[in-house]
C-alpha cells in the first residue's frame, strides 16, 4: 500500500520524499476545500443570477420602471401574496393634510422624540362618535383627527388633570440655564436649594395679611383683665372644624399668635406652617403659609413678640418665629420680611461647650431675650439668656439638682425666669440683679417634668405672676399662690434656701407624666395634659382652683396629646397629638 510506503520513509528522516496524491485524496480536498476552477465557476454562476434577477426594464407605453418577473421565479406564489401601499391618498382631506402638516413639524423641529412611527399618522379617530373622547375636541365641529394629533391631544388632556410639579419645573429651568452656558444666572437661581447652608425664604407677613381677607389685627394688645368671667366647674366649649387633618409627624409645637389670628405649628417633620384661625366656611382654618428646612427635625417653634417702647407701645411689628431642633444652632424666621436666619455664634467659651443642643427654647414674653436650657451636667445645668436684637449672650443661671434642668418658665413681665430641676429643686432669677432671688423646692417632687407661670398681671407678686404649676413624673400637678411671696433679695440666700410653701391645690387626675402646662393669658384657666396616654388631658379654673367635670368626655377625640395652646383672649383651645392633627374648641362664656 502506498501509505505505509510514505510513513515509513518519514520515519527514515527523509521528510521530502513525499508520494504524489492519489484519486481519493484529491477528491477529498476538492470536497472540503475547493480549487481554484470550482470557485472562478462559482462566481461567475452568482453574479449571473444577481444580474438576470435584478434586471430593469422600461414600458414602451408609461415610460416607468418596474421589476423584472420571470415566470420560473415567481409563478408559483399566489398573486395577492403581495400588495401595493397607496399611503395617504385614500385618507380624508381634512386628515392628508394634517398629515402632511404634522410630517412636515416632525422634519422641521429641533425637539426628536425617542421614537417616532410613521404608522401613527395614518390612523383615523374619531372624537364626535365615542363619547369618551369628546373631550378632546377643540370645538364642537373637530371630529377626524389622524394618530398624531390624537397623541398630542392625549397628553394635553393628562397634563390639564395632573399639572407638571414644582421640582419638574425647577430641574428643567436648571437644565436649561445650564444648557445655555449661563453659570451666573443658574447660580443666583440655585442658591436656596444647591447650598447645604443656605436657608429658603418665605413671604411677608403683610402680603399674607392682605392677601387673607379677613386676617387684620385684632386688638393692640392682650385682652385686659376683666373682659370675660369663666364659670367653675362647668365649662361653655364647642367644637370647631379641626385646623389640621393628619400629617407626617406628631405636632409638638404649638402656639398662637398674640395680635394676628394666626396659629404656629411644627413637629419632627421639619415644617413650619402657620394657619388662619377662622373657623367660618367656607375654608375653614386655611394655610397661610410653611416652612421647610431639610434635615432639621423641629422640637421648638415660638412667636418672638415684639418689643415695647418706654410709652407702652410696639417700637416694631416685626414678630418673628423662633424655631430649633437636636443641633448646635437655631433659626429665625422674621415674619415682616420673610427672612430666615440661622444663628450659630451665639456662645462662646465655656458656656459653648456646656451648650450642646439648642431643642429647648423659650422667647421672653417682652420679647427681649431668648432662653436656652444647657446641656444636662452630672449634678446641675443651667439656663442661658440671649438678646433677641443681637442674639448675644447676657447671663446665665446656674442650678445644682440631681439629673440637671427639667424645665424653666419666664416670669410675666420678662424680667426673670423660675427654673426648676428634676429633683424638685426651683430657683427665680432675675436678669436685671443678674442673680437668684428666691429659691425653695416643691411639696412632694418626683421626678418633676414640667414649669408654668401664669395668672394676674399685679405688682404683688414676683414677677408679675400669681400662679406656678409644677407637673411631676407620677402625673400630680401641684398649684402654688405666689401672693405674698415678695422678698428682699439681700435676705435671700439665708432665708429662703430651705422654704418649702404649701401648694393650694393637688390635682392627681393624670396618672402618667406631666408633660403640658398651659394658663391663658387672662389667668382663669390651667391646661394640664400628657402625651404617654390616650385622652390625658384636663382643665382647672381659676381662681377656684376646681376642676372642670363636663369636659373632656370619654367621646371626646383627643388622642395622644403633644401639645397645647390658648389663644391670647381666651377664646380658643388647640390641641395637637400625634397623629397630626390639630383640634380646635371655642370656650364661651
Amino acid at each position: 500500500m502506498p501509505a505505509p510506503t510514505r510513513v515509513a520513509n518519514q520515519k527514515k528522516g527523509n521528510p521530502t520524499d513525499v508520494l504524489p496524491k492519489d484519486d481519493v485524496e484529491l477528491r477529498l480536498e476538492k470536497a472540503l476545500f475547493g480549487d481554484d476552477a470550482g470557485f472562478l465557476e462559482s462566481l461567475k454562476r452568482t453574479q449571473a443570477q444577481e444580474e438576470w434577477s435584478l434586471t430593469k426594464h422600461r414600458d414602451n407605453d408609461d415610460d416607468q420602471l418596474t421589476d423584472g418577473d420571470p415566470d420560473g421565479e415567481l409563478g408559483d406564489f399566489a398573486d395577492d401574496l403581495f400588495f401595493l401601499d397607496t399611503g395617504a391618498t385614500q385618507l380624508p382631506a381634512s386628515v392628508a393634510h394634517d398629515l402632511d402638516q404634522t410630517e412636515q413639524e416632525h422634519v422641521s423641529s429641533s425637539r426628536q422624540y425617542t421614537w417616532y412611527d410613521s404608522d401613527d399618522d395614518r390612523l383615523t379617530i374619531s372624537l364626535a362618535s365615542n363619547t369618551r373622547l369628546r373631550k378632546l375636541r377643540d370645538t364642537e365641529d373637530d371630529d377626524v383627527v389622524n394618530g398624531r394629533e390624537y397623541i398630542q391631544r392625549l397628553r394635553r388632556q393628562y397634563e390639564r388633570l395632573h399639572p407638571t410639579p414644582e421640582w419638574v419645573t425647577y430641574a428643567r429651568k436648571r437644565r436649561k440655564l445650564s444648557h445655555s452656558g449661563d453659570q451666573g444666572a443658574a447660580s443666583d437661581s440655585d442658591a436656596s436649594m444647591d447650598d447645604e447652608d443656605s436657608l429658603p425664604s418665605a413671604r411677608p407677613l403683610a402680603e399674607l395679611l392682605r392677601t387673607a381677607g379677613s386676617l387684620t389685627r385684632t386688638v393692640s394688645k392682650p385682652s385686659t383683665k376683666g373682659s370675660r368671667r369663666l364659670r367653675p366647674e362647668v365649662i361653655d366649649i364647642q367644637r370647631c372644624k379641626d385646623v389640621a387633618g393628619s400629617g407626617p409627624s406628631s405636632i409638638d409645637a404649638l402656639q398662637f399668635h398674640p395680635y394676628y389670628p394666626l396659629l404656629l405649628a411644627a413637629g419632627p417633620s421639619s415644617t413650619v406652617t402657620l394657619y388662619h384661625v377662622s373657623p367660618e366656611p367656607p375654608n375653614p382654618n386655611p394655610i397661610l403659609t410653611s416652612l421647610h428646612l431639610k434635615g432639621s427635625p423641629l422640637h421648638t417653634a415660638a412667636f418672638c413678640r415684639p418689643q415695647e417702647g418706654p410709652s407702652g407701645e410696639e417700637a416694631n411689628d416685626g414678630t418673628r418665629v423662633l424655631f430649633s431642633s437636636r443641633r448646635r444652632y437655631f433659626h429665625t424666621w422674621s415674619l415682616s420680611t420673610g427672612v430666615v436666619s440661622k444663628i450659630t455664634r451665639a456662645l462662646y467659651g465655656p458656656t459653648r461647650k456646656e451648650q450642646r443642643t439648642m431643642e429647648s427654647m423659650k422667647p421672653s414674653p417682652c420679647g427681649r431675650y431668648v432662653g436656652l436650657v444647657g446641656s444636662s451636667k452630672k449634678g446641675g445645668g443651667s439656663i442661658n439668656v440671649l438678646l433677641t436684637d443681637s442674639m448675644q449672650w447676657v447671663c446665665s443661671c446656674r442650678i445644682d439638682s440631681r439629673g440637671g434642668v427639667a424645665d424653666f418658665a419666664w416670669w410675666r413681665d420678662g424680667n426673670g425666669f423660675a427654673v426648676v430641676g428634676k429633683n424638685g429643686e426651683v430657683s427665680e432669677y432675675d436678669i436685671e440683679t443678674r442673680r437668684v432671688v428666691m429659691r425653695w423646692t416643691d411639696e412632694g417632687a418626683v421626678g418633676t417634668t414640667v414649669i408654668s407661670l401664669g395668672g394676674d398681671n399685679t405688682e404683688q407678686c414676683p414677677g408679675r405672676s400669681r400662679w406656678v404649676a409644677i407637673g411631676s413624673s407620677s402625673g400630680v400637678v401641684n398649684l402654688y399662690d405666689r401672693r405674698g411671696w415678695m422678698v428682699k433679695p439681700a435676705s435671700l440666700e439665708e432665708q429662703q434656701k430651705d422654704q418649702r410653701p404649701k401648694p393650694a391645690r393637688i390635682f392627681d387626675q393624670l396618672t402618667t407624666p406631666i408633660s403640658h402646662l398651659e394658663f391663658s393669658e387672662d389667668g382663669q384657666m390651667l391646661v394640664m395634659s400628657s402625651r404617654w396616654k390616650k385622652n390625658a388631658l384636663r382643665l382647672v379654673h381659676l381662681p377656684s382652683c376646681t376642676l372642670y367635670r363636663n369636659w373632656p368626655t370619654d367621646k371626646t377625640p383627643l388622642g395622644r396629646t403633644s401639645s397645647v395652646a390658648l389663644s391670647p383672649d381666651g377664646g380658643y383651645l388647640a390641641v395637637g397629638n400625634e397623629q397630626g392633627k390639630i383640634r380646635l374648641w371655642e370656650i364661651r362664656e
